[in-house]
């Protein structure tokens, strides 16, 4: 399971930060796909990088598969877990654009500069259930893409493309962007202010302290309760100036949704954990990232390692 955020610091530059939640890792790290790199996209939809991208994700057969990224026009996405719901395209499909599931990521970072560029291009896209190879079968997932100016959500299901506006700047698993959308209204009593005392008979009732408006806020790694909390926490965080608060925000910001080992187990009954935070900021096109067991913050910046050159970095 998995919660994504979307955020500008009040000068057109984007920050997109999520939690990848799961039993265990990959062998994520973080990978740098320069604009000389000759991709090997199946259909021919990622035909040569037009930006450099860095972000978080693995290697296989010389293609990087990017769980989340971030180029160098400020661009950024992020694929959360989505089963149940994502179904795609068995086989290419005709006159579309046919882009592999597992080249979603980077097919977005490295041939866009905007959310309208993507969200126009999309209105051809099939997203095609191509694995890369046996080892990594198609992830069921769905996306959020984010710039400096908004966020849109793409699920692909059984019923085809389906694009969100995605106003409140956050995302996480099942069900759809559109029920997580409308389950906000029962939240609609919730807000930062402090309390005012109450009379009550001959008594005046003062409150204990800060926070019982957030009263009716869930606190369990559910879902829906995550894209609550943490529409809640985005929405009301103050709007910071540096990189050094931004970096601080996001990682503040989704430690309140944040998965801790032992307490939520899975079918199989192994239990999930927050296996690590991601951050790109298109401030310095730098890549920021902690993991479950060391949680001091790490980053890399995009420039540091050759947008320009021809094989794919990894860090």
């Amino acid at each position: 399971m998995c919660t994504g955020i979307r955020f500008t610091d009040g000068s057109d530059n984007l920050y997109l930060a999520r939690n990848l939640d799961w039993t265990s890792g990959y062998g994520e790290r973080v990978v740098v796909t320069p604009t000389g790199y000759a991709p090997k996209s199946p259909f021919g939809a990622v035909g040569s990088i037009q930006h450099a991208t860095i972000g978080m994700g693995i290697v296989e057969e010389d293609t990087p598969l990017y769980f989340d990224c971030g180029n160098d026009a400020g661009l950024a996405v992020a694929g959360l877990n989505f089963p149940g719901y994502a179904a795609y395209a068995p086989g290419p499909v005709e006159g579309a654009t046919n882009v592999a599931a597992f080249e979603f990521p980077l097919w977005v970072a490295s041939q866009f500069t905007t959310v309208d560029d993507v969200e126009a291009a999309l209105q051809d896209v099939a997203i095609v259930d191509k694995p890369i190879n046996e080892k990594y079968p198609s992830s069921l997932l769905h996306w959020v893409i984010g710039d400096a100016t908004r966020a849109i959500v793409v699920e692909y299901t059984s019923d085809g493309m389906h694009v969100f506006d995605d106003d409140v700047d956050v995302l996480a698993n099942q069900p759809g962007f559109g029920w997580h959308h409308e389950n906000l209204r029962n939240y609609l009593n919730t807000a930062p202010d402090f309390p005012k005392e109450t009379v009550l008979g001959r008594a005046t009732l003062t409150p204990f302290g800060s926070g019982s408006h957030m009263r009716g806020i869930p606190g369990d790694y559910y879902s829906p309760s995550r894209f609550v909390r943490a529409a809640y926490v985005n929405e009301h965080y103050p709007t910071k100036a540096s990189e050094e608060e931004n970096v601080s925000r996001a990682f503040h910001t989704l430690q309140q949704v944040a998965m801790v080992d032992g307490a939520a187990a899975m079918g199989s009954g192994e239990f999930e954990k927050t296996i690590y935070t991601g951050l790109f900021s298109s401030r310095t096109t730098t890549y920021y990232w902690n993991t479950y067991d060391d949680p001091a913050i790490r980053s890399v910046a995009l420039a540091d390692h050759s947008p320009e050159g021809s094989q794919i970095v990894v860090v």
